[in-house]
């Protein structure tokens, strides 16, 4: 029989909104805080940053009454739309931070890469930084020296193992955390959608060193947005939805639920949607897809035209839409930039506020499609949404040739034989 590797009960982590979060290390520090706790209630009332008494104390559980086990060897892939408590999960497992109820018991060394550089000192060089990430998993230096070599020739780095790593980019500080997180042996693994930062290249090796790792029989939790690396990788599913757990089972079932939850919020009223990140200076209020003749249309065809409407509450200086195409397995297929300008491009103050994206002929393939939606403006995200639209397109022609369904490609691209005789 397995054994566990994890056993997580009524795990829930909550935030207060509005204040910075208090830790207290003597009893007099949390007496001194109730003591002044009605003077700052008052101060905020008096500026205005709550209209009442009940907006002075906001509570947001990121997760609530999380209970689950992953055995030892299993790759499980944790989904869930943005805000849905996948990141808030790991960050509890690696003890990064703590619960504020319920308990996970894990069973060996836990290897994390959550973010870039989790766990690097930015004064300390690459060289270092391996070997303190392999004494805080528990592994003696001759342990760490043996995998030394193998670990910078996989991160392709070894001219800046004597740099201190906050000269490092991104890409070299991905390339240096997923080496060691992978190679210092962890019996757990835990990978956040950080993979995304690195290159092309390195991304594939990643994922076939996650693909080694699994069959070692290590564990591996494994969160990420592609359903089609979560599909390749894991064999079990856990969807999270409100903090919350709302499916767990097989990796084709979870992925099925999962899609359900974006078509569920697809059909809210986009201008109310919750599920939404930045600074909401100026937000997405709705999306309209139409055809060649400017008539809606929530089926298009492949190889004929289309028009994507973005409208906006507002304009900023600098403001910008970029629009992201991904396919029921999440996987991006394209993406488009307004401030990346183009020869047929054009203004129209009388317009209003909105933007317009013309697509013809449309390439992709017969299949169910979703629009992620950024509003950049200030030089920063002031709207970002998921599933902002969700669209389906049926064969057509493209040249001439007639476009058939192939559910595993989305693209198709015109083109021309020449044939034998």
């Amino acid at each position: 029989m397995s054994n566990l590797a994890i056993r997580v009960e009524n795990l829930g982590k909550m935030y207060h909104i509005g204040g910075p979060q208090r830790q207290y290390d003597r009893l007099g520090d949390r007496l001194a805080d109730m003591a002044l706790a009605p003077f700052r209630r008052a101060l905020r009332l008096f500026r205005g940053q709550a209209s009442s008494a009940a907006g002075l104390d906001q509570e947001i559980w990121a997760l609530k009454s999380i209970s689950f086990e992953v055995q030892e060897g299993e790759v499980l892939g944790i989904i869930g739309r943005n805000g849905a408590g996948k990141s808030t999960l790991l960050k509890l497992l690696s003890r990064i931070t703590d619960p504020t109820e319920g308990l996970a018991d894990i069973n060996g060394r836990v290897g994390s890469l959550l973010e870039v550089g989790t766990g690097f000192h930015p004064e300390l060089t690459g060289r270092e930084n391996i070997f303190l990430n392999g004494a805080i998993l528990g592994m003696k230096k001759k342990e760490i020296e043996r995998k030394f070599d193998e670990i910078t020739a996989f991160a392709e780095i070894d001219k800046f193992m004597e740099t201190p790593v906050k000269h490092y980019s991104s890409g070299m500080y991905v390339r240096l955390a997923f080496s060691v997180a992978a190679h210092l042996e962890p019996e757990i693994l835990l990978v956040d959608e950080v993979l995304a930062v690195g290159d092309i290249a390195f991304q594939r090796k990643c994922l076939g060193k996650m693909g080694d790792v699994a069959q070692q029989g290590r564990t591996v939790l494994f969160v990420s947005h592609n359903m089609g690396l979560i599909q390749t990788l894991c064999q079990r599913g856990i969807l999270l939805q409100d903090g919350r757990i709302a499916s767990d089972g097989p990796i084709a079932e979870t992925l099925t639920a999962y899609q359900r939850t974006l078509e569920s919020a697809e059909s809210e009223d986009l201008a109310i949607r919750t599920d939404r990140r930045g600074k909401g200076r100026v937000r997405l209020v709705n999306v309209d897809i139409l055809d060649g003749n400017d008539d809606p249309a929530p089926v298009l065809v492949t190889g004929g035209p289309a028009r994507f409407v973005f409208h906006v509450s507002g304009l900023i200086n600098g403001l910008s839409c970029v629009f992201t195409l991904v396919n029921q397995l999440g996987q991006r297929i394209v993406n488009f930039k307004s401030d990346t300008p183009g020869p047929a491009d054009a203004t129209c103050p009388e317009m209003g506020a909105k933007f317009i994206c013309e697509v013809s002929p449309l390439l992709l393939m017969p299949g169910r499609y979703r629009l992620n939606v950024l509003l950049r403006g200030g030089g920063e995200w002031q709207d970002y949404v998921e599933a902002a639209k969700i669209f389906d397109v049926e064969g057509g022609s493209l040249d001439g040739r007639r476009v058939k369904a192939n559910y595993e490609i989305s693209v198709c691209i015109p083109h021309r034989w020449t044939l034998p005789q």
